[in-house]
């Protein structure tokens, strides 16, 4: 740790050498006569940009692809694999792809800046509920999850208004989450701050922890919740739990954010996995959701989302629409058009919503079964620590208890160099005697092994098959053997 600490000091502090100036007469030499000129002076200010740190996901993934190791294995990236562990598109998705290829009326012009209408309403239906009254509901198509953060992030940061003697818009966290959360509402304007939602000590939701600093938290904040299957952890609160926050949350008149990337791939079944959002609806809040089909429908490279807003009436969805364009509009003019076309003609085909809501369940169902394996297969290659917290996570990850250093989190590489490094020998200290798989076996993993996951202990069950299992469990139950995993 303290080796790599000095590596990325010393990265921060190097800078690329000034390249020099040519003079551009040795162009003109053979013209005659030669008119006075200048010499052109190139940039200065590209050779002063350092180079930014990898991101901690995609970095990870070259790196698999770049091993040569014929056992290494793949459990950083959140994207689905079949039991060989090859990428799958859905069959649902397959056939809607082949209708829209032989609809000779096709073209490919440009969407609206909302996005397809009709994809958005029945993307909105899939999330709120077939029979939910939509009419006051705002909603645009977005670049996936991420983009709907973005542009709800832009949307909040601009509109609610702030707490007395803040700057800006306060949005809550859940410690931990989905990485890129922080930088995309920082990136937004707003001041992203952490509530607790994970105990190390217990390996489960930190329930206690989330109501007393959702409770703190000034009135009217904007709170961040993930709508099922916790990013990195697993834990989603009960259905008692999640009555109890909507009454915390509407006392403290805070703002409710949803991200939504796991419905239906959650537990099979996506009215299931809509229960929190929509008990929040028929609670009274306002919310604001991003909703991903990157994960349940397979459509990872289309980048097909929504981000909407409840309002009051019909002439606020009106207003609030037309500010969301604004937002849009500078940003990426427009959403593409191919995945938001592939859902709705799925949504809209009573044969192939039923083929898909069986592919969603397969799916859940696969990552199912390797998560109650790997627990089982890691106490029969002789593991005596306790594995229950794993197989009472749900979702596509396996979180086994710790947060990543402070050098490969993204909140702190927006702090200067010299407070990085002094976080990171305090939390090295602090790691040393601390909980989960920290962040040491995480790296040995890596490179005596070749299993290639985020520092922070969240493994990928979709990356494991039967083929692999045994072999990630036993270096699991090397790395750990001996050493808590609790703190």
């Amino acid at each position: 740790m303290f080796k790599s600490a000095c590596a990325n000091l010393a990265l921060a502090l190097l800078f690329a050498t000034k390249t020099t100036h040519q003079s551009y007469a040795t162009a003109f030499a053979m013209e005659a006569p030669a008119p006075a000129t200048k010499k052109l002076k190139s940039s200065s200010y590209l050779s002063t940009i350092p180079e930014g740190p990898p991101d901690a996901i995609l970095g990870i993934a070259e790196a698999f692809k770049a091993c040569t190791d014929e056992k290494k294995v793949n459990v950083c990236v959140g994207a689905y694999r079949d039991s060989a562990g090859k990428p799958w598109i859905l069959p649902s998705v397959r056939k809607a792809e082949e209708r829209l290829l032989s609809d000779a009326s096709a073209n490919k012009e440009y969407a609206p800046i909302a996005g397809d209408a009709a994809y958005v309403a029945l993307a909105l239906g899939f999330a709120y509920g077939s029979d939910a009254d939509l009419s006051n509901v705002a909603g645009v198509q977005s670049l996936s999850g991420t983009g709907a953060c973005r542009i709800g992030g832009h949307f909040l940061s601009r509109f609610v208004p702030k707490p007395d003697g803040m700057e800006k818009v306060p949005i809550y966290i859940p410690s931990p989450t989905w990485g890129n959360h922080i930088k995309i509402f920082e990136e937004a304007g707003m001041d992203v701050r952490r509530y607790r939602y994970y105990n190390s000590k217990t390996n489960r939701l930190d329930y206690d922890g989330l109501l007393e600093d959702l409770k703190g938290a000034p009135d009217g904040s904007v709170i961040l919740l993930h709508a099922c299957a916790h990013n990195p952890t697993g834990c989603d609160p009960t259905a008692d739990q999640w009555k109890d926050i909507s009454d915390l949350v509407k006392s403290k008149s805070h703002h409710v954010f949803f991200d939504s990337a796991y419905q239906g791939f959650a537990s099979g079944d996506a009215e299931a996995d809509a229960s929190a959002l929509r008990l929040f609806v028929a609670e009274g809040h306002k919310v604001v959701l991003a909703q991903s089909f990157a994960k349940n429908f397979g459509l990872y490279g289309e980048r097909t989302g929504t981000l909407s807003v409840l309002t009051n009436s019909v002439e606020e969805k009106k207003a609030v629409m037309s500010q969301l364009k604004l937002i849009i509009r500078p940003m990426y003019s427009s959403p593409p058009i191919h995945g938001s076309s592939i859902v709705r003609t799925v949504l809209t085909d009573d044969a192939l919503t039923t083929e898909y809501y069986d592919n969603c369940k397969e799916m859940a169902d696969r990552i199912n079964a390797m998560r109650q394996k790997l627990a089982g297969v890691l106490k029969d290659v002789g593991s005596t620590h306790d594995w229950s917290h794993v197989t009472e996570q749900i979702g596509m990850f396996a979180f086994t208890g710790e947060l990543h250093s402070p050098l490969f989190c993204p909140y702190t590489w927006t702090k200067p160099i010299f407070f990085r490094f002094f976080v990171c020998l305090m939390l090295h200290c602090y790691h040393m005697n601390n909980a989960g798989m920290s962040s040491d076996m995480c790296d040995e993993l890596t490179s005596k092994y070749s299993i290639f996951l985020t520092r922070d202990g969240r493994i990928s069950l979709a990356g494991l098959n039967d083929g692999n299992i045994e072999y990630v469990a036993k270096a699991v139950h090397a790395v750990t053997d001996g050493k808590s995993i609790t703190s």
